[in-house]
């Protein structure tokens, strides 16, 4: 149940997903983002866009999803649209820190499924544990683990954090990538993971910000983990700002190794971005990596943003 916050809250009327779309639309678009899509990352590049060479580490995966398993709509996402949006940025923060950990032991909780996945391709001696309690979620990331060749050294969760059976004090990294803002009881999870990480662990975790806090509601349900209310809308995201992550995550952590901040140019741009998604079947995803550098930059400050951006910190847990 969500607990009124006394944040300022906007509730978000997004259109319900297109059925039925056309077959012959559908294989345009595909062969229109496999001709397109090398051509916005390429010059993706003048625009300093981040997370650009993690995206290259996809295409590889691409190509050998396509030539080893003939797997071509799995191929086709690992080549054309294996991140959106803000994910660049957080994907290339995270990537570059957890490529420099010895780890032994590491947890992802409910990020996107390419970031513990890509972790754990890289070395074969560490177990990686994955929470992911949506149902329709989880099956696909079973999927891609057994195509990367990874699924015995995963062990998947299907809850929430605070409900998972884990050992304290057992994780040398642990890593949730815009998950926070999700759950009701935020400073919760943070303690959870807290708790979990080994003394010497890192914990990163990355969240949306904007210069003043608030809250979203949806009329949809995407992970339908929350109930609606008697206006049908759910709880789907807070944005925090200095004084809520000093209050939800700070109190907890402490003050953070590293930090970033990523954020719109001009505010307004990432929520009608979000409703070209969940409004056009056939969005052109592979337009991504150019959007991205053209709208987004990086910020020093909180107060900076004019609208949303998103802080990805980096957290160490005293001996």
């Amino acid at each position: 149940m969500q607990v009124d916050t006394g944040l300022p809250k906007e509730y978000l009327n997004f259109p319900k997903p297109i059925q039925g779309v056309s077959r012959i639309k559908g294989i345009r678009h595909i062969l229109k983002g496999l001709v397109l899509s090398p051509i916005y990352w390429g010059i993706a590049y003048v625009t300093h866009t981040p997370g650009l060479a993690f995206r290259y580490l996809c295409a590889l995966k691409g190509f050998r999803l396509l030539l080893r398993e003939r797997n071509f709509m799995g191929a086709y996402g690992l080549l054309v649209a294996p991140l959106d949006s803000v994910r660049y940025f957080e994907f290339d923060f995270m990537w570059r820190t957890a490529k420099k950990i010895e780890i032994q032991s590491y947890l992802d909780v409910s990020s996107p499924r390419l970031l513990p996945l890509m972790v754990a391709d890289r070395a074969a001696n560490f177990m990686v544990d994955l929470i992911n309690p949506d149902k329709n979620d989880l099956p696909a990331t079973i999927s891609l683990a057994n195509s990367f060749g990874v699924e015995d050294r995963c062990r998947f969760h299907g809850c929430l954090v605070e409900e998972a059976s884990l050992k304290p004090n057992s994780f040398d990294l642990i890593t949730s990538m815009s998950v926070v803002e999700h759950i009701p009881d935020d400073k919760g999870a943070i303690q959870k993971m807290w708790d979990l990480l080994k003394p010497g662990g890192v914990l990163m975790i990355s969240i949306p910000c904007a210069a003043k806090a608030s809250e979203e509601y949806t009329n949809l349900n995407d992970y339908e983990l929350i109930d609606t209310d008697e206006n049908g809308f759910v709880f789907w995201q807070r944005y925090y700002d200095e004084d809520l992550i000093r209050q939800r995550i700070y109190s907890i952590t402490g003050m953070p190794r590293r930090f970033q901040i990523y954020g719109e140019k001009n505010a307004g741009s990432y929520h009608q971005n979000v409703t070209q998604k969940r409004s056009d079947p056939f969005y052109p995803y592979w337009r991504e990596p150019l959007m991205m550098g053209l709208q987004y930059e990086f910020k020093e400050r909180l107060a900076d943003l004019p609208g949303m951006g998103v802080i990805a910190m980096e957290f160490v847990k005293p001996n």
